[in-house]
């Protein structure tokens, strides 16, 4: 009899909990607004190389009204590495201007409000929520995405859809930290290219078991 997904939902979670009891958010910040910034600024970025690059940004700018205040330019000067830097520096200027403005220089506690912020999509949105007022959040990242897909929780790469599938089966409370969770796993064991099957304590549950492995470096 197949497991539903509710159940096997419930599996993962308790394994990845024992394989990971401490994992948190690996952006480095120490404000609300950092933890915006540093996400903004991840896309298609790594988290190390975000948390080599914020440290001299916080101290140039260490506040929103700071950042609301910044030349563009000169913000650039200080997250190019980051890639896709002129349309970041943009964004988290005029981001940081809609906060000072409309909502009293405080990051907003709900996707409906984050996601208003220019840059925040709800990939980024669900992080705030999450991990800065605790609430209900489903992060999908490229992790998350191709992980749940490979163990049968969601079908497609759309973030918006694998968002609304993990919402029906993962409970409210276990949200956020199964994406963390999701995500070290995908860096540590189950990686794109190279994946560690042997190493990980989800093989018995995934349905490309056995299956010969489709993720394989293309020469």
């Amino acid at each position: 009899m197949a497991v539903s997904k509710k159940k096997l939902a419930a599996q993962i979670i308790e394994r990845l909990k024992e394989e990971y009891p401490d994992v948190k958010c690996a952006l480095e910040y120490q404000k609300p607004h950092e933890l915006l910034i540093a996400t903004r600024l991840s896309a298609q970025c790594t988290d190390k190389r975000v948390n080599i690059v914020t440290p001299a940004l916080f101290e140039r700018f260490p506040t929103i009204e700071a950042f609301a205040e910044a030349d563009v330019s000169e913000v650039e000067k200080y997250i190019q590495s980051c890639g896709l830097f002129h349309t970041k520096a943009k964004d988290i200027v005029e981001m940081c201007i809609q906060l000072r403005d409309i909502y009293n220089s405080t990051v907003p506690d709900s996707i409906e409000e984050l996601v208003k912020l220019s840059g925040v999509g709800r990939k980024t949105a669900n992080l705030i929520v999450g991990d800065l007022y605790g609430k209900p959040a489903i992060v999908c990242d490229t992790h998350v995405i191709r992980i749940t897909n490979k163990l049968g929780l969601a079908e497609g790469k759309d973030a918006v859809s694998v968002e609304k599938q993990l919402r029906g089966i993962i409970p409210p409370d276990e949200g956020a930290l199964f994406c963390h969770r999701l995500v070290w796993h995908g860096r540590e064991v189950c990686i794109a290219r190279n994946p560690k099957c042997g190493e990980c304590v989800l093989k018995d549950l995934c349905k490309n078991r056995d299956k010969k492995l489709e993720v394989r470096s293309k020469k």
